[in-house]
């Protein structure tokens, strides 16, 4: 009685408990003993022995001070008997108060968790609800003060007594009593209480406090970590499991940085298979690593303004959140590794990203640690990370910022990221080569020496590995690292000195860059580099010693890239002037004795003096400003007095000798000038040079070689000397600009068939010294300014007419490639080229045969790339009545046109007819350029934009009969940036844009004139063809330099902004200043988008159609969509007529069609209704017109096109319906009713154009339906059946519809397999079996379909009979023999016996038919 009369006073006061607490809450440490605690504590002091006697006697030994109590007795016997018996003696109530007494003196508390007092007073039934409620009383006297005097979290041990205990005898009373101290504890109590709930709470409560955690994480940030900490140690059901996890990711952007991993490691250790996909696509948008980390530059900036307590605080503020964003990418690390489907999800959810605004640095960082951690997604992971790559949605800035701002994370996956990157400098495609050099400079700049040397160990495997494309990017990265970080690349030059053993495969320009390394780091650091200068010494003195040309020119390479690396002024002191360094003796010795060496060895050689020209040429033009001539003075002075001697004579009017051709002074630009003239001594040196090569045995090899192979050469260094000595003026050399030449008279035309082959030869090379001639001065005069220079340039160009003989070789005007083969005659180096091989049909030939022939190049080929190839073919397909057309082939013997020329661009505009009766007039004040001058300023520009700022597998093959170095004519242009070349033709974009307009108003004018039809007899035929080069050209100009990958690196957006500046201020002018770059890319479109009504052919056409995408991507928004749909339908509405009257055709015709009718197609806003309208009213168009006509809507869909057009449709109609969600049981019936209505759509269209086979059943058009009918089916099945699934009940006629309509479809498929294995075409054979495969599955899914909806009655399978197009039916002999057993057959496929083609014909697969029953149970077909 005694016990149960305490334990309702003890009731009552737990029934008080919640309204004293607030009142405890307010008292502090000082007044915590209230009245009744005094009392108490008296009563305690009293009795103290006794309760200590009490202790003692069952079994606790008690320790003074610091001491652990113990326990000499079994607990178990301590709770069941001893204390029992004791408390009953002394009363219950007493020995509580002695407890409350001891609990407040912390005298008894055992810190010893599983041996704690408590924890055995605990597990006594008798005493549990008092101790209990005591225990919560004592927690809020630590509200204000937790650690207490004695230096002891006692609410931590308080709450810690109630975990794990054997029996509770009211767990919800407990669990209830602590979550309303959780509503008022302070935060660290809160803490302590909320990680202790898992091991605290009975099964059946867990769910019901789950709900009030995640309602108080919603509430505030402060306790997400403990919240989601418990939170993952319960038990939940599905649901609420989701509503938590919701609950997470909505907090993940704004919870704090050091709380976030355990956040993420929460959402990815409860995600499942089925949502695994969603959840980690919506924790991919919240996840912002941006925030995360502060900039270094900011730090850098805080560091100048603030104290340095302030800025080493702001250092330890980003290593802490470095080490915060480690810990995160630690645990995705654990997730991708132990759970399959997060790292499966995460790979899919950034596939499925299609916008390059939604890509983050977290997607590299991620996809690098999958790459590392999972073997077996490795293949995965590289696949979606180059497909990113390619198409732009991760730029090399996002891994810039990836490597600057978490290169603590990204270091563990250096193994994959040298992978990765050699991986990727063997792909073909140009932004994945750019892609993984980047990763290799940004590895080597961010992590430490051991990182460094691997990165250079495998660039130099890259360079001796001999392919090409390895080789140029890696000697590119390495220059930019001996540039960025000479002294760290110093420590591991002896790894590049090794590229030294392997020069043997490396070209001039290669070799160029090799020494510009090695010659950096060698003379950089003046003591380090001294063995790096004996090696390139003797390896330089090899090469000029050898008899081997290609040895000797790499040595003349090699040591002009030195003499320019010593003579280069250097930056001392503090790098703010440019001065001479003091080189010792020694230096100069090896300076001088390596001129000597390189003089010596070219002097019986006029190639290779040629070459050393061109190379100290463009050391000069390259290092403008920076050398130090002085070193080069004595060379120089030597250059000036040899030139006059070698090449130049005096005017006079009769020449002494006797030549093969009279002697005549032509070309003279300073007529008033008659006394003291000079003029080049052209003939009579070429005369002596065909002489030496007779008595060439007989010559002095003491005496200088004068050939006027080095005429060229020897000028432009000239030149270059000249205007580096004298701050760019030419006023000592102002002679040699204007001087005639010593030639003949060209007026030859009727006398070349009376010449002797000598003769004929002889006068051909006396042409191209004189042209080549005429192209060095050109690059003075452009440099001069005012008009009465550019007006020389016109006479230059007249010449470019006159032809040469065939199978003549010309005299070399490239000297750093081995000598080229003969070139073609001018007969043959037109339209006769072929294409891959094949041959053309002959006139005769089938219409059949035609469209089979053309539509066999379409289809079998590679579509995509088709565009790139047609890029190749723009010069061979031009006419054949060009002058430059017919000199195409001669390009390699061409001096080349620097880039300053193109000044000359400034000029206007004659038209061909004005020029023609003004030609040989004198100057007049204002000169234009003529469309002669035009386009072949124009050809070789963009022969130089293409070489250049075109990526390499899409270049067009200058010389495509050439094997050899890629960079013959280009060797001055490969010395110059990228950035550099774009930099001078943004100059050029006003006139260019000026010409342009000019082309505009040309053929708008031609138009008006004509009433819109350009094959009257009033159009100029040549003049047309002329002035359509020119636009043509200039479209190709804005092209390459527009779709330039480089505009998308941060550091070219200036340039990019000062180039459609230029465009916006046409239809702006001085509007255009302050405009945001995107309303400048609108401008600059709407500008283009007018040149789209005077296009005057389909290939300028399909280049402004690339132009306007290559600009509209920055980005492409909608209304840019919808004009470039409507652009793209305008070409393919248009009629395409030469002036001739003859229609557009060909293979570069179908190739450009396909690329334009690809653009309408995917930026059309429904392509599935565009797509049906082609196949609805074009093509029905066609089929009723003449056998050589055309659609009157499409006037580009003719017989010969057709395949063009068939591929596309079908291709674009798979991948469209890829783009409709599979259906998903918690869809509306309205979003099914939807997905439903595009299904039904989608079928129709693929009836429609499978039934075309009938009408146009070539063996392209065969292999497309096949190829893209397998997919479509396989489309079908993956998305539309569980559509299917779960909308059949609801709109049964619907899904009905859709099966029948399909099923035509199929059984036309099947009709092409069979008559695929008739013809025996491997071609086509080749898809039937995984078409049948497909039509099998497509049977069985519909009967899965149906036993889902509990309606497998409803259709029948059957056995379908093998046919052919025309639907007759394919026997053998024993399909005969089964014949009328299998049409009486209903039964399942499996029990039916299949028919069997002949062994030569393949097996045939089983193909099945579904057909609904009627009501009576009959089948209908």
């Amino acid at each position: 009685m005694v016990s149960k009369r305490k334990l309702s006073k003890t009731d009552a006061s737990e029934e008080n408990f919640k309204t004293d607490l607030p009142s405890r809450c307010s008292e502090t440490k000082k007044s915590r003993i209230s009245g009744q605690e005094k009392a108490l504590a008296h009563v305690g002091v009293e009795d103290e022995g006794i309760f200590e006697e009490l202790l003692r006697t069952s079994g606790i030994i008690l320790k003074a001070g610091e001491g652990q109590n113990e326990i000499a007795v079994d607990q178990v016997f301590f709770k069941k008997k001893t204390v029992v018996e004791t408390v009953i003696a002394c009363s219950l109530s007493m020995f509580l108060l002695q407890l409350w007494w001891n609990l407040s003196s912390c005298r008894t508390l055992v810190h010893s968790y599983c041996e704690s007092l408590i924890k055995l007073l605990l597990g006594i039934k008798i005493l549990q609800p008092a101790v209990i409620t005591l225990l919560l009383e004592k927690i809020p006297e630590f509200f204000f003060d937790i650690v207490g005097t004695f230096g002891t979290n006692f609410p931590r041990l308080i709450v810690n007594q109630f975990k794990w205990l054997d029996r509770l005898l009211d767990s919800q009373h407990l669990v209830r009593k602590l979550m309303q101290m959780l509503s008022v504890s302070p935060v660290p109590i809160q803490h302590d209480i909320i990680t202790s709930l898992p091991e605290i709470l009975e099964d059946s409560q867990q769910s019901e406090v789950a709900r009030e955690l995640s309602c108080l994480l919603k509430q505030g940030r402060r306790l997400t970590v403990p919240i989601l900490d418990a939170l993952s140690r319960l038990d939940l059901d599905a649901g609420l499991l989701a509503e938590v996890r919701q609950s997470a990711m909505t907090i993940v952007p704004s919870v704090k940085l050091e709380d976030l991993p355990v956040v993420v490691k929460f959402i990815l250790h409860n995600v499942k298979a089925a949502d695994a996909v969603e959840v980690i696509s919506d924790l991919r948008k919240s996840l912002d690593l941006s925030s995360c980390v502060l900039p270094l530059q900011i730090i850098g900036s805080q560091k100048k303004i603030k104290s340095q307590v302030q800025a080493s605080s702001s250092m330890s503020q980003v290593t802490s959140s470095q080490n915060c964003v480690k810990l995160l990418f630690d645990v995705i690390k654990l997730a991708v590794r132990f759970q399959k489907d997060v790292s499966e999800a995460w790979i899919k959810a950034i596939e499925n990203s299609t916008s390059v605004s939604d890509h983050k640095v977290l997607d590299l960082i991620v996809l690098l640690l999958i790459h590392s951690t999972n073997t077996k997604n490795r293949k995965q992971t590289e696949k979606v990370l180059r497909s990113k790559i390619r198409l732009g949605c991760m730029p090399e800035q996002l891994m810039q910022k990836a490597f600057q701002n978490h290169s603590v994370v990204i270091k563990d996956f250096f193994p994959s990221i040298l992978a990765l990157a050699q991986m990727f400098l063997h792909s073909a495609h140009p932004s994945v080569v750019s892609f993984g050099s980047c990763m290799y400079k940004q590895a080597f700049a961010a992590f430490d020496s051991y990182c460094q040397q691997e990165v250079v160990t495998a660039l130099v495997t890259h360079v001796c590995s001999g392919t090409e494309t390895e080789l140029d990017i890696s000697l590119d990265v390495l220059t930019d690292l001996v540039v960025l970080h000479t002294s760290l690349l110093m420590r591991y030059a002896t790894f590049v000195k090794t590229i030294l053993d392997s020069t043997q495969k490396l070209n001039p320009c290669q070799i160029r860059k090799l020494f510009s390394i090695l010659s950096t780091l060698a003379f950089s650091q003046r003591q380090e580099g001294s063995y790096i200068q004996d090696d390139m010494h003797m390896v330089i003195r090899k090469w000029l010693s050898s008899t081997v040309p290609n040895h000797k020119q790499m040595g003349i390479i090699g040591a002009v890239t030195m003499i320019g690396s010593v003579a280069l002024k250097r930056n001392e002191g503090d790098g703010s002037s440019l001065e001479r360094p003091e080189l010792n003796s020694e230096r100069d010795g090896q300076l001088s004795t390596l001129l000597d060496l390189v003089g010596f060895c070219c002097e019986q050689t006029p190639e290779v003096l040629a070459l050393y020209y061109d190379e100290l040429a463009s050391l000069i033009e390259k290092q403008k400003g920076n050398l130090d001539l002085q070193l080069l003075e004595e060379f120089g002075k030597s250059l000036v007095e040899d030139f006059p001697s070698d090449f130049v004579v005096d005017l006079n009017p009769t020449v002494d000798g006797s030549f093969l051709f009279p002697v005549k002074s032509l070309f003279n630009l300073d007529e008033d000038e008659s006394q003291g003239a000079i003029a080049i001594n052209l003939l009579p040196l070429v005369s002596q040079s065909e002489l030496g090569r007779v008595t060439e045995g007989a010559s002095n090899q003491s005496k200088r070689v004068v050939s006027p192979i080095c005429l060229s050469p020897c000028f432009r260094l000239l030149r270059l000397y000249t205007g580096e000595q004298n701050s760019g003026s030419l006023e000592e050399i102002d002679a040699l600009l204007g001087c005639p030449l010593y030639l003949t008279d060209l007026e030859v035309e009727g006398k070349l068939d009376s010449l002797s082959k000598q003769e004929r030869e002889f006068l051909c090379s006396l042409l191209f010294y004189a042209l080549n001639w005429f192209r060095e001065v050109s690059r003075a005069f452009s440099a001069g300014s005012g008009v009465a220079l550019r007006s020389r340039v016109q006479l230059f160009f007249y010449i470019l007419a006159v032809s040469a003989t065939p199978g003549y070789v010309p005299p070399p005007a490239a000297f750093d490639s081995e000598a080229l083969e003969a070139v073609p005659s001018l007969n043959a180096a037109g339209p006769v080229r072929k294409r891959n091989g094949r041959k053309k049909k002959t006139d005769g030939s089938k219409a059949g045969s035609a469209d089979h022939s053309q539509a066999d190049e379409t289809s079998e080929g590679n579509q995509p790339d088709t565009e790139l190839s047609e890029v190749e073919k723009t010069a061979a397909e031009r006419e054949a009545g060009s002058p430059l057309a017919q000199l195409q082939s001669y390009r390699p013997y061409f001096r080349e046109l620097d880039l300053e020329v193109f000044t000359v661009l400034h000029c206007g505009l004659l038209t061909k007819s004005v020029l023609d009766t003004e030609m040989h007039t004198e100057a007049r004040e204002f000169v234009q350029l003529g469309p002669a001058e035009l386009c072949f300023l124009l050809d070789d520009l963009c022969w130089k934009l293409e070489h250049v700022l075109t990526p390499g597998s899409t270049r067009r093959v200058p010389f495509p009969k050439e094997r050899g170095y890629k960079d013959i004519g280009f060797s001055h242009l490969c010395q110059r940036s990228p950035k550099e070349v774009a930099m001078c033709v943004v100059k050029l974009l006003k006139p260019l844009c000026n010409h342009m307009e000019n082309m505009h108003n040309y053929f708008q004018a031609v138009l008006i004139q004509n009433q819109g039809a350009e094959d009257e007899p009033g159009v100029n035929i040549q003049e047309h063809q002329l002035m359509s080069s020119c636009y043509q050209q200039l479209l190709l100009t804005f092209r390459s330099l527009f779709a330039w990958n480089g505009f998308s690196q941060h550091e070219n957006t200036d340039l990019l902004r000062s180039a459609l500046q230029v465009l916006a201020d046409r239809l702006k002018p001085g509007e255009t200043e302050f405009l945001l770059l995107e309303e400048l890319i609108s401008e600059s479109f709407h500008y283009l988008l007018n040149f789209q009504q005077s296009v005057p052919s389909f290939h300028c056409a399909f280049i402004l159609t690339q132009l306007l995408i290559a600009i509209a991507e920055k980005p492409m928004t909608g209304w840019k969509k919808e004009k470039m749909a409507s652009l793209a339908k305008q070409f393919l509405c248009q009629s395409w007529v030469k002036p001739g009257g003859d229609r557009e055709k060909g293979s570069q015709f179908n190739s450009e069609l396909y690329t334009v009718l690809c653009v309408y197609l995917e930026h059309t806003d429904n392509i599935l209704k565009s797509i049906e309208e082609i196949s609805s009213v074009g093509v029905p168009e066609l089929i009723n017109s003449a056998k050589d006509g055309c659609s009157s809507t499409y006037p580009t869909l003719s017989r010969q096109t057709f395949p063009v057009f068939f591929r596309v449709m079908m291709a674009q109609l798979e991948s469209s319906v890829k783009s409709i969600p599979a259906g998903k049981p918690s869809d509306l019936s309205e979003v099914q009713l939807e997905k439903l209505l595009r299904w039904n759509i989608a079928v129709r269209i693929f009836h429609i154009l499978v039934n075309l086979v009938k009408v146009f059943d070539s063996r392209p058009v065969l292999s497309i339906c096949l190829k893209f009918g397998r997919l479509f089916v396989e489309a079908f099945l993956k998305l539309a059946m569980p559509l299917l699934d779960y909308s059949f009940k609801k709109h049964r006629d619907d899904v009905q519809s859709l099966l029948k309509t399909l099923q035509l479809s199929t059984r036309q498929l099947h009709h092409m397999c069979g008559h695929s294995k008739i013809r025996q075409d491997i071609g086509l054979t080749n898809h039937v079996p995984l078409l049948k495969k497909s039509l099998e599955q497509f049977v069985y899914r519909v009967k899965a379909m149906l036993a889902f909806n509990h309606c497998q009655e409803a259709f029948w399978v059957g056995i379908l009979k093998n046919r052919d197009l025309q639907g007759e039916e394919i026997l053998s002999q024993a399909a005969e023999e089964r014949d009328s057993d299998e049409e009486d057959s209903a039964e399942s496929p499996a029990e039916v016996p299949l028919p069997r083609l002949p062994a030569a014909m393949g097996d045939s697969v089983e193909t099945l038919v579904l057909t609904p029953r009627r009501r009576g149970g009959q089948p209908r077909l």
